[in-house]
């Protein structure tokens, strides 16, 4: 009888072994840019680790494609931002997307409302437009928000802020930090460069360009640690806040609970300080995403 049982465990653990290996792979997309690759990554090796079949949809495309792909099954979990949030729905609060919980829990609810779609545990970082100075210059003036700027700016203070032209005119970026903050600053202050990504306003703040003492920057921005640079806080939270967040399809996570606490435990560790030096070990050292990815999950412990 012992030995029937035991034959019959085996050919029970063999089978779910053979329904295992035929399972549909959960397929890991991410927007194409640095981040996303990094983020993307992660979410690959973190759900094999756990024992998830998974198929690589990694830098698939911008915002729209992404969103389009996991809406239409096509991907099943990537790495979207709460901010998004203001723009992806029209019912969203846009208000509450200035902070970071509030625009967390509404995003969490429209999307699971609208499509099924799961929002899992956010990062404590935020990705979003925001305005950069130098260590040295941050430590020698003693600016370490967007209200000391403001401060500096009123007492007289020598500005010259990189800047692209987008960042100088959108009502929601420059101008919105100027009222919210009080300051006003006059065209000749600013440098406008061509093009004017982060890349080139935050390289013209390292090296003094023209003396550019401010940039325009994003929060996680690789180039930030890398450089030296400081993000000043924005206090008043004008911008909403971008945090990092897997998202997944319903359907997938109930067939995989385990992704939902295994992923929780990794994006809990990604604040801004963290993803700007990750996001720098590719953007500027050129390091392959999954090489920086699996390198921090293994030294943190999360995968084997």
């Amino acid at each position: 009888m012992f030995i029937i049982k035991r034959l019959l465990l085996a050919g029970l653990l063999t089978a779910f072994a053979a329904v295992t290996a035929l399972a549909d792979p959960v397929r890991v997309g991410s927007k194409i840019d640095t981040e996303g690759a990094l983020l993307g990554n992660m979410i690959l090796f973190v759900l094999g680790d756990a024992g998830v079949p998974v198929e690589d949809k990694t830098e698939l495309g911008p915002t729209n494609i992404v969103r389009q792909a996991i809406i239409t099954g096509q991907i099943d979990i990537y790495p979207e931002y709460t901010g998004n949030g203001a723009y992806l729905f029209k019912d969203a609060d846009k208000a509450a997307y200035k902070n970071w919980e509030k625009g967390y829990a509404d995003v969490k609810q429209l999307d699971y409302l609208h499509n099924k779609i799961v929002w899992l545990t956010p990062s404590p970082a935020n990705n979003t437009w925001a305005i950069a100075v130098t260590g040295r210059f941050s430590e020698k003036n003693k600016i370490n928000t967007l209200e000391d700027m403001a401060d500096y700016v009123k007492g007289g203070g020598k500005v010259k802020i990189a800047v692209s032209e987008e960042f100088a005119t959108r009502p929601d970026t420059l101008p919105a930090f100027q009222k919210a903050y009080g300051f006003k600053l006059s065209d000749n202050q600013l440098i406008i460069l061509s093009g004017g990504n982060t890349a080139q306003t935050e390289q013209a703040l390292a090296q003094g360009t023209s003396g550019v003492n401010f940039a325009m920057a994003y929060g996680t921005d690789g180039a930030i640690a890398a450089l030296g640079l400081k993000i000043l806080e924005d206090t008043k939270e004008v911008q909403p806040v971008y945090a990092p967040v897997p998202i997944v399809r319903e359907s997938v996570l109930k067939q995989y609970p385990q992704i939902k606490e295994r992923l929780s435990e990794v994006f809990q560790t990604l604040d801004m300080a963290t993803l700007q030096r990750l996001n720098a070990q590719i953007a500027v050292n050129g390091v392959p995403a999954g090489k920086v990815a699996k390198s921090y999950l293994k030294n943190m412990d999360f995968i084997k």
